[in-house]
């Protein structure tokens, strides 16, 4: 077994990485850009090593750098955890030249199933059906339009190297494909290296289930069962759970024996899935997609059911040992359900966000398991993917965990940042969630039934207006009356008044006077004795007859307020009034929606657009967002470059208006 191991990742599967080495007894050694000194992994591991600035390119997917950090601290092996360099053929090549271990399959594996088009021959060779489509390698931009004609709209672009939906483009009609194409590829291109494309049918109705396999160097290959991964939003997966609804016994017989052919058509070891869509229509059809040879995000449901740690699986094959279990071992105990937690604003089109983690409440319970690297002080940036944490619930059954995984996002709370927490609970509340009717195209049929924004409760800004009046009094002892901000004067007190406001709500107004531990609110005309006191981190807040404890933080002028699983963003009016100030231009103000990195400019000042006219690509966390001419006009302003960084709602452009056409005179 190894001594030391180096895990070449970051975020939360470091930490769990990290957690079972430390489990076995190994040493852990963590690498780190710029952007993440100090984050969690790198504290919870033995060594810490800086690789770089913060781009990807230069840190956590430069191979050298990676080695010679596995040079430095002694690391006989490394894990590659999944993304970046985790499906690298040279990564895993050159580890095996620098006489390192590579946790995952061989090179000769990742090769064959890393490039879909060669995977899908390979697996056809071995009897697995595959979805209809054209894979030739080095097709060109014509190339794939004359197949994505001859395949019949609507068709899938996918690259052919890398995974998680990146790069994936759905295109329903000859129209799109130019545009679609340029984008695949250039999507392809940043988060791959590899921008060659592949073309397959669009299964419309369809559900995504895949099998995890298990192999070891001995010529044991096993499965351990399917996941549902359904509920996905642009091919992101969202929600997985463990085992599928729609399977029964012989369905996932036949889908495991396929599984472990195709593993063992390209000689597999360690952990890896077989991923396949099935006809929601047809059940029994189903047909192969592609395989990760790699750990999945959605592992943990597999270890809930199963009792297996997959980490130390794949470290323990990686050492040459045998499977400790065969085909006839596997059981399945119960149901999991995991959601993946972003930061990311659903309610605007789920954009990436960003921010430091001002405070944080994380679930716990029976059956509840978070696999998270956050912590109060944690950056979350535009760099990485926004994937933050996991929270999995487990029952004896599926509807057990799915009450238990509504209640932990009930539980959880990131303040600073906005998150999908609320989506997640509505999505799994939804009628056909519920009943295991699921597909991959319920989310984007749901649309704003999951993601409108619910106005905030007046409740809500009035705990947040005495949290900034709590903020403002001094403490300890009062010397001088007139340093206590609660509206003291001779005779009555008077009314101060705080403008919140929601970001995208209408302001409030919030009347108040006295201190905030006996203050009075006045509502409607009517006046309602009010208090907030603080009980450890939390601010237990009384208005009226009712109650509530808040996890409360603030920064600036913004109060972050948690309680039942809602986490709202109140700022004071003014603030926003004098930031609006500054942008007002007209119809034709182009902001970004997100903070993130311009990747391409395709217009110039003076060009004439037409309304919806591309402008410039924005690129965050591995996500593109492609800013349109709001109207027809002139571009007047054009203030940003390839290249550079731009914050949230940052104007970044000007369409000054086309002059309406001069009304015909009558003759």
């Amino acid at each position: 077994m190894f001594d030391t191991v180096l895990v070449a990742n970051r975020g939360e599967i470091a930490v769990r990485v990290i957690r079972t080495l430390r489990e076995m007894g190994i040493r852990s050694v963590a690498v780190h850009s710029d952007a993440d000194a100090g984050a969690l992994h790198t504290r919870l591991a033995d060594v810490a090593v800086r690789l770089g600035p913060a781009p990807a390119v230069q840190s956590y997917l430069s191979i050298e750098r990676v080695l010679a950090a596995a040079e430095q601290t002694g690391a006989q092996a490394i894990h590659p955890g999944y993304g970046f360099l985790s499906e690298n053929v040279d990564f895993a090549r050159a580890c095996g030249d620098a006489g390192i271990v590579f946790i995952g399959p061989p090179v000769a594996a990742i090769e064959a199933m890393g490039d879909k088009i060669r995977a899908k021959r390979t697996v056809m060779a071995a009897g697995v059906p595959v979805v209809p489509g054209r894979s030739e390698p080095g097709m060109d931009d014509d190339a794939v339009a004359e197949a994505a004609v001859a395949a019949g709209f609507p068709v899938l672009l996918k690259p052919s190297a890398g995974g998680g939906g990146k790069g994936m483009r759905v295109v329903r009609s000859a129209g799109e494909l130019a545009e679609a194409i340029a984008a695949a590829r250039r999507e392809a291109r940043n988060s791959f290296g590899d921008d060659t494309l592949l073309v397959e049918r669009y299964v419309g109705n369809s559900r995504h289930i895949e099998v995890q396999v298990l192999g070891d160097a001995h010529g044991s290959v096993i499965h351990l069962g399917e996941r549902e991964c359904s509920l996905q939003r642009r091919h992101q997966k969202v929600i997985e759970e463990a085992p599928s609804p729609l399977l029964d016994t012989s369905m996932r017989a036949s889908m495991g024996r396929a599984a472990v052919e195709a593993a063992k058509a390209v000689g597999y070891t360690g952990a890896g899935t077989v991923e396949f869509i099935v006809d929601a229509d047809s059940p029994r059809d189903f047909f192969f997609l592609e395989m990760n040879t790699r750990l999945q995000v959605e592992h943990p449901v597999t270890e809930c059911i199963t009792g297996l740690d997959l980490v130390e699986q794949q470290i323990r094959v990686a050492a040459g040992e045998r499977l400790p279990i065969d085909q006839s071992d596997v059981s399945l105990d119960g149901h999991a359900i995991e959601a993946r937690l972003y930061a990311e604003d659903p309610a605007r089109g789920f954009l990436p966000q960003a921010g430091t983690v001002l405070g944080l409440v994380e679930p716990s319970g029976p059956g509840v398991r978070v696999d998270s690297s956050l912590a109060v002080g944690t950056v979350v940036g535009t760099d990485y993917d926004p994937m933050l944490a996991k929270v999995v619930a487990w029952g004896p059954d599926r509807e057990t965990a799915r009450a238990r995984l509504v209640g932990a996002l009930g539980r959880t709370a990131v303040l600073g940042v906005t998150t999908n927490a609320p989506f997640l609970r509505a999505l799994l509340t939804d009628g056909d969630v519920v009943a295991g009717t699921l597909d991959t195209g319920l989310i984007e049929r749901r649309g704003e039934e999951l993601t409108a924004a619910e106005p905030v409760p007046w409740s809500v800004h009035a705990a947040a207006a005495l949290a900034l009046q709590l903020e403002a009094e001094p403490a300890g002892p009062v010397v001088d009356r007139f340093d206590v901000p609660d509206g003291w004067r001779l005779g009555e007190p008077a009314w101060t008044v705080r403008r919140l406001q929601a970001p995208g709500g209408e302001p409030v107004e919030v009347e108040l006077r006295g201190r905030a531990a006996a203050a009075e609110l006045r509502v409607a005309g009517g006046v309602v004795p009010s208090r907030a006191v603080r009980v450890g981190d939390d601010l237990l807040v009384t208005v009226g007859d009712s109650t509530v404890r808040y996890a409360v933080a603030h920064v600036g002028g913004s109060v972050w307020l948690a309680a039942d699983g809602h986490v709202t963003e109140l700022r004071e009016q003014e603030r926003l009034a004098s930031a609006a100030a500054g942008s007002g231009a007209g119809d034709g103000v182009v902001t970004s929606p997100m903070p993130g990195t311009v990747t391409v400019v395709q217009a110039a000042v003076g060009d004439e657009v037409a309304a919806g006219t591309p402008l410039l690509v924005v690129e965050a966390m591995k996500m593109e967002h492609v800013l349109t001419a709001p109207v027809a006009g002139t571009v007047a302003e054009l203030g940003v470059t390839a290249g550079q960084t731009v914050a949230l709602d940052e104007r970044v452009a000007l369409v000054t208006p086309a002059a309406p056409a001069p009304e015909q005179q009558e003759n």
